[in-house]
């Protein structure tokens, strides 16, 4: 494989371990542990790896001879940079533990354990990978394992290749899964264990005991660049404002991130939305208001900051939605027989007064969105709407209409961007290829430790690597029961934006400022060689929130 000079320095690199990793270890157990909510339910659904206490390793002086381990792993979900640098950890962990031990990767997620596909990763590959984006070594899927025929199948695969631990490296959907095969494998007696890594750039998988999912860092500070990169440009043409999609459907912890590093007039933060229960066009004023603003000072430029998930958050929105999925699932024959130039009026005179009017009231372009592009079971695919375009289009139209009662005289022309799929295999920032590297050989010292249902823990982020601590958690100290497909299910709760968080807290002591200002922040690349202040800093998100503890 050719290589670019970067990588070739970048694959030099060595990840810095936490110092208690450095060498033999022994197990420190916390307090019992209990879920974050619904625990009679999920206790009931997990009798064998409920309750289990935290650990945190400490350094043991009287090492112990290591056996052989033969492990299996996963890339599970959406990529997120690090994941070559966990396996990497994993890898080096169990050959200290004995160089006997041998790692074995399941192709294309957890369909490859499934289906038995598999590679070993020897030394030759593993080096190819380090310090790299991307999730190639050994592929990933969305493959949902949650049958008993699924875990059937894998056990064959495993007990064929001696394979006696797991490691599941994913977000919360992968997590949970990971929790519900640890607890089948135990009740059973199948001599496996499973361990999770939390994986995801959204940001979402997160808790006191998980400061940060791996791969938030690197992809935060890709787009922050690129942002930074478009203020700077806005700044120099002054006559275009920049509406911004970025990643996380679930919650807005990139958008905030984002926000923090580079100072943008607005930034929507979907849960705010939500708890102020704001509707569409109050989303689309406020901009407007600060769009107007900035015009009577002669700026008739800007940038605003979407997530993603933005129109699942606006509770009209997502009552529309709501009922748009019964009507055209109810009457999908029937709607298919309409031509299109008149299916907007079918849903129309078919909705509610309320959710009809809302409806009327989108651009042509979303409308269709929301009525055609659907899922296999039949729901809207929120993440294919174009809410920049929808927002940019709404605010034209506002400003339009204050321009003829003459409440707004200045210009406005608009820019759209959506900044996803750039930032998850992006080469890991230094702050990532130490903490996925210190996930990884975590990971082999839980195997090594001997327990099943856990997460790798890696904490005390903000410090210097060496000073980081490490352990583990019960995935199930994590869950509670959310309904799913129409029946109630465990699993991992979802970390949100919470507003009275450090983070959100600054950002909006300061939002009003940057709304009329011009006071962006231009962070510039991510930089893998020089002084730690501009090398290791990790993200803002996580600077803030621990300060304000």
């Amino acid at each position: 494989m050719k290589k670019s000079a970067l990588q070739q320095a970048r694959a030099a690199y060595q990840p810095k371990l936490p110092i208690v990793l450095t060498g033999a270890v022994r197990v420190v157990e916390g307090k019992a542990t209990e879920s974050v909510a619904d625990q009679a339910e999920i206790k009931a659904l997990f009798p064998n790896t409920y309750g289990l206490p935290e650990i945190r390793f400490e350094k043991n002086p009287a090492p112990a001879a290591g056996k052989p381990l033969n492990v299996g792993v996963i890339l599970s979900g959406g990529q997120a940079p690090g994941g070559h640098n966990v396996i990497c950890g994993l890898f080096d962990g169990i050959k200290k533990i004995s160089r006997d031990s041998r790692l074995y990767g399941f192709l294309m997620g957890p369909g490859g354990f499934v289906d038995h596909q598999y590679v070993e990763l020897t030394a030759e590959i593993i080096d190819e990978y380090r310090n790299t984006g991307g999730f190639d070594i050994i592929g990933s899927g969305r493959t949902k394992l949650e049958t008993k025929e699924q875990f059937d199948k894998g056990l064959e695969i495993l007990k064929q290749l001696d394979i006696k631990a797991l490691v599941i490296i994913g977000g919360d959907d992968s997590n949970t899964n990971a929790a519900i095969l640890a607890e089948y494998y135990k009740n059973i007696g199948a001599g496996v264990q499973v361990i999770g890594c939390p994986k995801t750039i959204d940001g979402d998988l997160k808790n006191e005991m998980i400061e940060t999912s791996f791969g938030f860092d690197t992809a935060t500070k890709v787009y922050s660049e690129v942002i930074g990169n478009i203020q700077r440009d806005c700044n120099s043409a002054k006559k275009y404002w920049h509406f911004i999609k970025l990643m996380g459907r679930s919650a807005s912890h990139i958008a905030l991130e984002c926000a923090l590093q580079t100072q943008p007039n607005h930034c929507i933060v979907s849960e705010e939305v939500e708890a102020k229960n704001m509707t569409l066009d109050d989303v689309v004023n406020q901009i407007a208001d600060i769009v107007a603003a900035r015009a009577e000072k002669g700026m008739n430029f800007g940038t605003v900051l979407i997530p993603e998930g933005l129109i699942e958050f606006i509770p009209a929105m997502k009552a529309l939605i709501a009922e748009l999925n019964d009507l055209l699932a109810a009457n999908a024959a029937e709607f298919a027989t309409i031509e299109a130039a008149k299916q907007r009026q079918y849903i129309i005179d078919h909705l509610s007064n309320e959710n009809a009017a809302i409806y009327a009231s989108l651009p042509e372009g979303v409308a269709r969105q929301l009525s055609l592009d659907r899922d296999p079971h039949g729901n809207v695919q929120v993440s294919l709407i174009e809410t920049e375009k929808l927002l940019g289009e709404m605010v034209g139209r506002c400003l339009a209409q204050r321009k003829a009662e003459g409440k707004f005289n200045g210009k406005f022309s608009a820019l759209y961007h959506f900044f996803g799929y750039e930032g998850r295999c992006a080469d890991p920032s230094n702050f990532d290829a130490d903490y996925c590297y210190a996930l990884g050989y975590n990971a082999a010292c839980l195997i090594n430790a001997g327990v099943t249902g856990y997460m790798s823990s890696v904490r005390n982020l903000t410090k210097p690597s060496v000073q980081w601590i490490a352990g583990g958690i019960p995935i199930t100290m994590m869950m509670n029961m959310e309904r799913r497909h129409g029946a109630m299910k465990p699993v991992i709760q979802k970390a949100l934006v919470r507003l009275d968080d450090a983070p959100f807290l600054k950002f909006a002591s300061k939002r009003d400022k940057w709304a009329i200002e011009t006071s962006y922040m231009y962070p510039g690349p991510i930089q893998y060689f020089g002084p730690a202040e501009v090398c290791d800093q990790p993200t803002m998100t996580l600077r803030y929130e621990h300060a304000g503890k």
